[in-house]
């Protein structure tokens, strides 16, 4: 039988995976827009495209991984919830 304390305590972890979700995807876009200031203001200094590039491939990066990461989470959260329905029966 799940209490009210449980079922909050699985939206406090559902809402918290949602939150890091978020920041991964705010890191990913500063990253991103670092990157798209190196190229438009320095576009004729090689060290500055090559940082640039390097911060877009390093905020793509971060955005697949906060990605996976959020349905790797939301799936165990998911899963471990149907466990406890069966156990509960």
């Amino acid at each position: 039988m799940e209490t009210i304390r449980d079922s909050l305590a699985l939206e406090r972890t559902r809402l918290a995976n949602e939150r890091t979700f978020l920041a991964y995807v705010r890191t990913a876009l500063s990253l991103i827009a670092g990157a798209v200031v190196l190229f438009q203001f320095f576009p004729e200094q090689h060290t500055h495209v090559v940082m640039a590039w390097l911060l877009l491939i390093f905020g793509v990066c971060v955005f697949v991984m906060g990605i996976y990461r959020f349905y790797a989470v939301r799936a165990s959260l998911m899963q471990d919830q149907i466990k406890e329905s069966d156990h509960d029966e």
